[in-house]
């Protein structure tokens, strides 16, 4: 038993950072430890996982045209602070478009992101009319979008 303590308190401790959500910008202060503090920078940049509720903040440096296949959806690249680009697909059936986005401007999201070969895809940037997933939203100049 003494043995699976330190394993179980590992797995709870996993257990309540994935509960709190994944911050993709903002380095876990320690005033004790810098090195672990680096360290869940650096995890929480290489190692995320499809389905990972997340968030973050990033500089919009491409405007795509919306994807109006199904439910439509306003597209557009963040580029984050660690170099990673991320493409943002924001249902605009069921939240407000971001209006006058431009290149440049930044945008602060919290959603479920995707792996793909260019960086990954943040969707569900907004609220679950059933009530069965979590909120998400982007925020732009102040205003949330959710």
């Amino acid at each position: 038993m003494k043995k699976l303590m330190p394993l179980v308190l590992a797995l709870l401790g996993y257990a309540v950072y994935e509960w709190q959500g994944t911050d993709l910008t903002t380095p876990t202060p320690s005033s004790t430890n810098s090195a672990a503090a680096t360290q869940a920078t650096v995890t929480r940049e290489t190692a995320l996982r499809a389905g990972a509720q997340i968030r973050g903040s990033g500089i919009v440096s491409r405007v795509l045209s919306d994807d109006n296949d199904g439910s439509r959806h306003q597209r557009f690249i963040l580029e984050l602070p660690s170099g990673r680009t991320l493409l943002v697909a924001h249902n605009i059936d069921v939240a407000p478009r971001i209006p006058s986005l431009q290149r440049g401007d930044t945008v602060e999201f919290y959603g479920v992101y995707e792996s793909n070969d260019r960086g990954g895809v943040i969707h569900w940037t907004h609220h679950d009319p059933q009530g069965r997933h979590t909120d998400g939203w982007l925020q732009h100049n102040g205003r949330r979008y959710e």
